[in-house]
């Protein structure tokens, strides 16, 4: 005797969305922008992103007038 076939369910698929950042309080989401912004200035080559963080930290604190040591 052939077994039941069970109804197939499809999968939802995945939306394909743009990576958006998440809105985070204070200056986290301006440094992780200018930080996005060093890397495609550099062709988006992978391997420097502590350094563009760490540029883009303080390019941002210094506008704000702010030191990395007080953030």
């Amino acid at each position: 005797m052939p077994k039941a076939k069970t109804p197939r369910t499809t999968k939802a698929k995945a939306p394909k969305n743009v990576l958006q950042m998440p809105e985070v309080p204070g200056f986290e989401s301006e440094i992780r922008t200018r930080a996005y912004e060093l890397y495609a200035e550099r062709g988006y080559a992978n391997g420097n992103a502590d350094d563009d963080w760490l540029r883009a930290e303080r390019e941002v604190l210094s506008r704000h007038g702010k030191n990395a040591q007080s953030a």
